[in-house]
């Protein structure tokens, strides 16, 4: 790489062209400077030495990435000595990174990636105005953090019409060394357009929708956008499996064969240099402040300056030493509590103290030394609930702190209580404060001397550590430690007396603290200490300090120089050859090299010597593991190694050669302190000495480390008590090693070069990633535009087994949604190409809103606490679980399941009982002389009015509770004559003719249908349209009136009116309809004679309805079956004249329908009718209704016991003082068709157990369209209750969820993992037999399979009167035989999954009570990766994942799982739940989200029966119907 700059050697730059160049680029970084006026000052500045390179073929250039003119700086610096090749002229890291995304940006063809839509309400975050720019200062506390020097925008995509084009290209080919251009060069130095710019041609976000978009509208170009990015194979399937738990198989990555090995031999511990011996070193730390502060009282100890770089208070050593002896004596003698000194030596002290008071910090240090306490330094907390504050409380509390020393100005800025005391922070212990300024402290006496002390193995200071989890724990120095690492960084770094030093870093803890505050003293060295705030406002204060001051060493991190750089025009008098040595505290980091570069390209012409940048490497645990030397100290030259990054990520050290693009440039942290051993492990397991091509972890053997995490005997065990083992077993020392948690080698000459940090490492699949490698891969792609640098957050979550990797970032305000969109798809492509791995999440937040680090930066482990609870509330999400998860469960193939040719034995099919049950047998039950009496419901009716005119059938209730109609025996009979009457006459209808009956819920409905009844013709109950609503409630029935056929429409006067009206033309043919006859005052007439029908099985009515799946349906139903439905359910329920039940159910199908209109007349029972929607205005009203009228049974579906959960839960105790009990309940039963909805049904019950509600009394119900009632389970009524024949309870078992999906039915214990509970439907009705058939071969199954349930019964419908859309498919649904074993019965088949288990109790005839299972509507199922899954099962889950997810419901589009989600919440909220969602139907079902829509609530449309109607839902998602908040695209 050396010689790359050759090309240009011809034309060397004047150094004054070359500042301004690199002036230029560093205002076009920050944003000084638009794009367009960078690039014409920089033409300008170019044009007289362009033409030299003319010649030269461009496409040459891009090939031999010619390097720009601020390379030469580094080439040919003022005329000195020209230095080695070593040293740092080749291209630096950020540079090659660069260009290494922009060759993989170029490799990515235009691959579309559908954008996501956004409803415009969520763009406005809030205005642009309103914003404050973050503090781009406060990159990560590494800050280098990712503040890469140099030209951070690109050369935008099209060629600017003010630059000549040939110039144009050689700008672009010379992409300029610093530069992070995005532009890829392809040969021919052609910006590549960026892989995502076809996303910008896309429609942009989403504004409101508009309704009846045809179905190929955006949404579906988008999903199939989508779907061409999945057909790419991403990674190639491997074959070998490992069993997880059962027969669940996720994919297990196998090692790649041709991953790179280590070959090399093992390392052996490498030693330092012997402390010197001679030096009259001070016995302790102290015994040299005591000796400083008495001999040189007036020599300076440390300099604090304000904002404005004034230089406020010189602290002297004499007044060090007097000010912290009268600390010590304070806190020793003047502090009590109940009469006990407060503090005893060996206590803990936390120093609380703002970063820009160093002196006090100072003074409150060595008094806690002096006084024989441990002080446990602290960052000040500002709020609250600041991040992390409550695990530095969690520290404080393990250390036993009860006393903080802080400041007068600190203490007035902390929250107080109302007691005007400092407030008590979540999580803290309880402190006393006292504040350490002059005034609060006592002189000691003459004679005081503070506690001897020597330099033992006593704790002498503890500095906290937060971990990747974010936990805080104190790492405990001992006084022999402070005293080593004093001694070894004074000869390290040569320091000695008098010095100068200026210190950037923070002084509480790690380099700042050792250098600063503790080696400083040793030395009597001056220490000028720069806060925080000033760098903000004056970023080359420190250089500015360094010259005034004449500074020999300066201690900074990367991100102080890259600031400086970027401030540094228009100050030509600043001076640095004063320095001997620049300390670069994060040395270690992988950025850090670019910076020292920059640096040193700009300053070596303001006296900046080459060899005084030294970094160094430090941890918490084993304090400065290794540090850089100026040649006159002995050090050897600088290197630096160019790696492979695919070898990194495998652990092995491979200096690239072939593969240009993914490298990692680090540069050496210089060589192991003195006095201590080195040696490199294996992360993982037994720490076994790495081979010299390895990477491992570092470990230190010296007396200058930490010695425990405080309180944690076991980490401490682990970490600080590590024993380094040759490969074979032999331990390499006596003495343990302290782990040091950086991951790293040791390179030629003995240097020490640190790859990364064990806190960063990401483990996917099998190889290992730093999280600093890839923001720095992310930083890459032309960020400045869209994030601000330094605020990028990188981690890893479990999901599923493995690490996946999450990118979080703030935008910039006025970045546009595709702006950021493309930024986001490219960010994913770089990282894919330099580091082989997906990534699973990136996030971009609004400016100023990821948590803060004290100093600036961001809180990682807070970021990604956020991110798991859904707290982050991001303004754009990508994710794309598509690409990262490859260890999903291998794919079903589906086995040929039980063929005739098993022998059939018995009732066994393949050894297991063939799952078949049925209720009682009927003829035992009545004398069926009255079963034929009661043959025709038209009779019973006659009979009733004959024999008990005045028996009242029903009462209807409105929303205020009073009785609006009744409705006795013989009034009933006189209406419906009426009406049959009407028919005839003035419709002129005939026997069989279809009449549509299209009633609000009550007794004209029932009164219409027995007219009809009356006069032959064929009843049709349609649910009235919905004033409010015409254009969507009408149509259904207009087309349920058109396809009955019907040739009347009965209907009350307000309802004809409504189906003429002006709003109903908007919607649909009014000059269709059939004749309309409304009922209100129809004359009294009788018939001259009722109807008799001539043969039981003539059609008696038709049940239309629409099922979940949107199909609309109608059955026909002979006489002969309605009434031994009503049969079966009297003899169920114990229906007699003497009974009330009262009825909450829409009257309109299925049961709902046949317990309004025909079972109080079968059975003579009294029905109190509550219609579901007067609940809207009276939640209460069916419960009092029961509670009024003593109802023992009653009637509800879920909407209604959802509407009375919800809606009453806080009025329980109202209702009580109201008079509501419902001790009177024997059974209260949903009627439903579908899965037992376990939680509300058991939450009704709990809540209103306080009313009287019996524990038991809840049950549920099931039918379908084939067959309304299959089971009921009222619970033990009358004499039959005594004498136990009701039946036993329904039982409730847990299954495997994942075996489900396999069609078996494995019972699991309660709350294993993946249980599902499923509840038993009720008892078997009786008359009925079921059986489970295989859904394909239908053939009969056993007990342990979930199967389709066949039903057989003299109430089964007789056939479907029409399928609205799909006639041949259900043809044989009435009318299916098995296709071995039983073949002659009849069977119908219900269209659900289900199976039938054998339970342990009986029931009234002895026998074992055999209980039926409802799994889901086989209509509904999905079927993905081979397997079936329910929707409901899914769609609870996503429900637990967030306390702001209302609803959801899921439905597939090709092959894509579809979840939309309602919000329960702030719109800004939204996008938490797109990663929240995606990792919970990742993590329990094994699926991948395709889409996530995010809507407001109420938009899942849900049916009469409380069903959720998912089609419908998926055609408005089609249609782009839904005005979605948000729609997420997984990629």
């Amino acid at each position: 790489m050396a010689d790359r700059g050759c090309a240009l050697e011809a034309v060397p730059l004047p150094a004054e062209v070359r500042e301004s160049l690199a002036e230029l680029e560093l205002e076009l970084s920050e944003g000084d400077i638009t794009q367009k006026g960078y690039e014409k000052k920089r033409a300008k500045l170019l044009a007289r030495y362009i033409p030299l390179i003319q010649g030269v073929d461009p496409s040459l250039q891009a090939e031999n990435r010619i390097p720009g003119p601020s390379q030469t700086t580094a080439a040919a610096p003022k005329q000195q000595k020209p230095r080695p090749t070593n040293s740092r002229d080749e291209r630096f890291r950020s540079d090659v990174h660069t260009e290494a995304v922009q060759a993989a940006l170029a490799k990515y063809k235009e691959r579309k990636m559908p954008m996501p839509s956004k409803r415009r309400s969520v763009l406005v975050h809030s205005s642009v105005e309103t914003y404050t720019p973050p503090d781009t200062s406060s990159a990560s506390e590494d800050e280098g953090s990712l503040r890469r020097p140099g030209r951070l925008t690109s050369t935008p995509l099209q060629s600017h019409s003010n630059v000549e084009p040939w110039l144009d290209r050689v700008i672009q080919g010379s992409s300029t060394s610093s530069s992070a251009s995005s532009t890829s060069s392809h040969p021919g130095g052609r910006p590549a357009a960026a892989p995502g710019a076809s996303a910008a041609t896309l429609t942009g976000p989403v504004a409101h929708a508009h309704i009846g978009v045809p179905v190929n509208s955006r949404v579906s170009s988008k999903i199939q956008q989508l779907l061409n990015t999945l057909k790419r194979p991403k990674r190639p399937p491997l074959k070998e499996f490992f069993v997880d738990d059962f027969e669940e198989l996720l994919e297990v990555q196998q090692p790649d064969p041709n991953q790179p090995k280590p070959e090399g031999s093992q390392t052996a511990v490498l030693k330092g240099e012997p402390l010197a011996v001679g030096t009259a070193w001070p016995p302790s730390l102290l015994a040299a402040l005591q000796r400083w502060g008495t001999t040189q009282p007036k020599a300076p100890c440390l300099t604090a300056l304000d904002t404005a770089g004034k230089a406020i208070y010189t602290l002297t050593y004499g007044k060090l030493w007097s000010r912290s002896l009268k600390l010590a004596y304070t806190l020793l003698n003047k502090l009590t509590s109940k009469n006990e000194p407060l503090l005893k030596p060996g206590d803990r002290v936390a120093l609380v103290f703002p970063n820009s008071d160093p002196v006090m910090f100072m003074v409150g240090f060595y008094g806690c030394l002096l006084a024989e306490l441990v002080p446990v330094p602290i960052e000040v907390p500002l709020t609250r609930k600041d991040a992390g504050s409550q695990q530095v409380g969690f520290l404080l509390g393990s250390c036993g702190v009860a006393l903080a020393l802080t400041t007068d100005a600190c203490q007035k800025g902390l929250p107080k209580a109302q007691t005007g005391e400092v407030a008590a922070f979540k999580g803290w212990p309880p402190l006393a404060w006292l504040v350490i300024d002059g005034k609060h402290l006592t002189k000691p006496p003459k004679d005081w001397h503070p506690p001897a002390r020597d330099a033992g193995a006593g704790t002498a200071y503890i500095e906290y550590k937060t971990s990747k989890e974010g936990s805080t724990v104190g790492v405990t120095v001992s006084h022999a430690s402070l005293l080593a690492q004093c001694r070894a960084l004074t000869q390290a770094c040569g320091y000695s007396e008098a010095e100068t030093l200026t210190n950037v870093l923070d002084f509480k803890r790690d380099a700042g603290l050792w250098h600063g505050v503790l080696t400083s003293v040793m030395n009597r060295m001056h220490v000028v200490s720069i806060p925080y705030a000033l760098m903000k406002v004056n970023p080359l204060s420190w250089i500015q300090k360094v010259c005034s001051y004449k500074a020999r060493a300066a201690l900074v991190k990367s991100r102080d120089m890259h600031w400086s750089l970027l401030a540094q025009r228009g100050q030509r008098d600043v001076s640095l050859s004063s320095l001997r040595m620049l300390i670069v505290a994060d040395g270690a980091n992988p950025w850090s090299i670019s910076s020292c570069d920059a640096f040193l390209n700009v300053f070596q012409s303001r006296g900046l010597r080459p060899e005084v940048i030294c970094p160094c490497a430090s941890s918490p645990e084993a304090l400065t593991v290794a540090i850089r030397r100026p040649p006159d100290l002995g050090g050897p030259p600088p290197r630096k190694a160019v790696l492979s990054m695919s070898g990194l990520s495998f652990g092995v050290i491979r200096v690239d050669t072939e593969e240009k693009l993914s490298v990692l440039t680090v540069q050496d942290v210089g060589q192991v302190l003195p006095g201590a051993d080195v040696c490199v492990v294996k992360v993982e397991g037994t720490p076994y000495l790495c081979k010299t091509d390895e990477v491992g972890e570092i470990c230190v053997n010296s007396s200058a480390t930490g010695t425990a995490y405080y309180g944690l005997l076991g980490i401490t065990k682990s970490v600080f008590e590590t024993v380094p083992v040759t490969a074979g077993g032999a331990p390499v020392s006596d003495r343990p090693f302290t782990r040091t948690g950086l991951l790293g080698f040791i390179g030629p000459d003995n240097l020490v070069f640190v790859v990364g940090k064990l806190d960063g490492l990401m483990v996917v699949g099998v190889r290992r990633h730093n999280a600093d490698d890839i923001v720095a891969t992310a930083l890459a792609v032309e960020p400045m535009k869209f994030v601000y640098r330094g605020r990028i957050a990188v981690f890893s979550v479990t999901v599923l087994h493995d690490d996946r990797i999450v990118l979080v970032a703030e935008q910039r305000p006025d970045a546009s949604e595709e702006d950021s969109f493309q930024w986001m798809s490219r960010v994913l492509q770089a990282i894919d190409s330099i580091h082989q791995v997906g990534v699973y999440c990136l996030a971009l937040v609004p400016a100023n809103t990821l948590p803060k680090a004290p100093l600036g930066g961001i809180h990682i482990s807070e970021t990604k606490q956020r991110f798991l609870e859904g707290m982050l509330h991001p303004c754009n999400v990508l994710m794309c679980p598509h690409t990262c998860v490859t260890n999903l469960p291998k794919p079903r193939q589906k086995q040929p399941e039980v063929g005739p040719a098993s022998m059939i034995v018995g009732n066994l099919v393949a050894g297991k009982r063939i799952a078949q049950a049925s209720g009682r047998e009927l003829a035992h039950l009545e004398d069926s002389d009255q079963a034929r009496k009661f043959l025709f419901l038209p009779d019973v009716l006659q009979w009733r009015a004959h024999t008990t005119p005045d028996h009242p059938l029903f009462l209807l209730l409105n929303a205020k509770g009073t009785v609006t109609s009744t409705a006795t025996c013989v009034q009933l009979h006189k209406r419906a004559e009426r009406v049959a009457a009407a028919l005839m006459e003035k419709a002129r209808l005939s026997v069989g003719d279809h009449v549509a009956l299209v009633y609000p819920p009550g007794v004209d409905l029932i009164a219409a249908f027995y007219g009809c009844l009356y006069c032959g013709c064929v009843p049709v109950t349609v649910r009235p349209p919905h004033p409010q609503n015409l254009a969507t409630t009408l149509p259904t029935v207009k087309m349920i009136v058109e396809v009955s056929k019907s040739a009347c429409v009965l209907t009350t006067q307000a309802i004809m009116r409504l189906l003429k009206s002006k709003d109903a033309a908007a919607a649909v043919d009014v000059r269709t309809w059939p004749t309309i006859l409304d009922t209100d005052d129809i004359p009294k007439k009788k018939v001259a004679s009722i109807f008799r029908p001539p043969s039981p099985d003539l059609l008696a009515y038709l049940d239309f309805s629409v099922s979940t799946t949107g199909i609309l349906a109608g059955v026909k139903m002979s006489h002969a079956a309605t009434s031994a439905l009503c049969r079966s359910i009297k003899l169920q329920c114990e229906l007699y004249p003497s009974r009330q039940i009262a009825i909450c159910l829409d009257p309109y199908c299925g049961l709902g329908f046949a317990l309004w209109c025909l079972c109080s007349v079968y059975s003579g029972h009294q029905s109190v009718l509550v219609p579901p929607l007067e609940l809207e205005s009276n939640v209460s009203l069916w419960l009092s209704a029961v509670s009024q009228y003593k109802a023992r049974v009653t009637f509800c579906s879920y909407s209604v016991m959802e509407m009375c959960t919800k809606g009453l839960g806080a009025q329980t105790g109202v209702l009580r003082t109201k008079g509501v009990n419902l001790s009177c309940v024997r059974t209260c039963m949903v009627v439903a068709e579908e899965r037992p909805r376990i939680a509300l049904t058991q939450s009704f019950s709990k809540l209103f157990k306080d009313l009287g509600l019996p524990a038991r009394a809840v049950s549920t119900t099931f039918g379908c369209r084939v067959n309304v009632a299959i089971c009921l389970q009222p619970n033990r009524l009358g004499k039959l209750a005594e004498q136990g024949t009701a039946g036993p309870d329904p039982t409730t078992v847990y299954v495997d969820m994942r075996a489900l999906r396999h069609d078996r039915v494995r019972l699991v214990e309660r709350g294993s993992p993946h249980s599902l509970p499923l509840t038993e439907s009720g008892k078997i009705l009786p008359g009925v037999k079921v059986i489970i058939a295989h859904t394909e071969t239908k053939g009969p199954l056993g007990d342990s399979h979930l199967g389709e349930i066949w039903v057989s019964s003299p109430h089964n419908a007789t056939g479907y009167y029409t399928v609205y859309g799909e006639e041949a498919l259900h043809a044989d649904h009435f009318s299916a035989r098995l296709s071995f074993g039983d073949t002659q019965t009849i069977w119908a088949r219900t269209g659900y999954l289900g199976f039938l288990r054998r339970t342990e109790l009986t029931d009234a005839s002895g026998e074992r009570h055999d209980a039926l299972y409802v799994v889901g509507s086989l209509d509904e199922t999905l079927e993905l990766r081979g397997m079936r899954y329910h929707p409901i099962d899914i769609e609870t889950s996503v429900v637990r994942a967030h306390r702001s997810i209302a609803e959801c419901a899921v439905f597939t589009w090709t092959n894509l799982l579809v979840v939309v989600v309602e919000l329960d919440g702030l719109e800004q909220d939204a996008l938490d739940l797109v990663a929240l969602v995606t990792n919970v139907v990742l993590e329990e079902h094994h699926l991948v989200v395709g889409v996530v829509v995010i809507v407001d609530p109420g938009v899942i449309p849900i049916n009469s029966r409380g069903e959720k109607q998912r089609m419908h839902l998926r055609d408005g998602f089609l249609a782009d119907q839904l005005d979605p908040i948000y729609v997420a695209y997984n990629m």
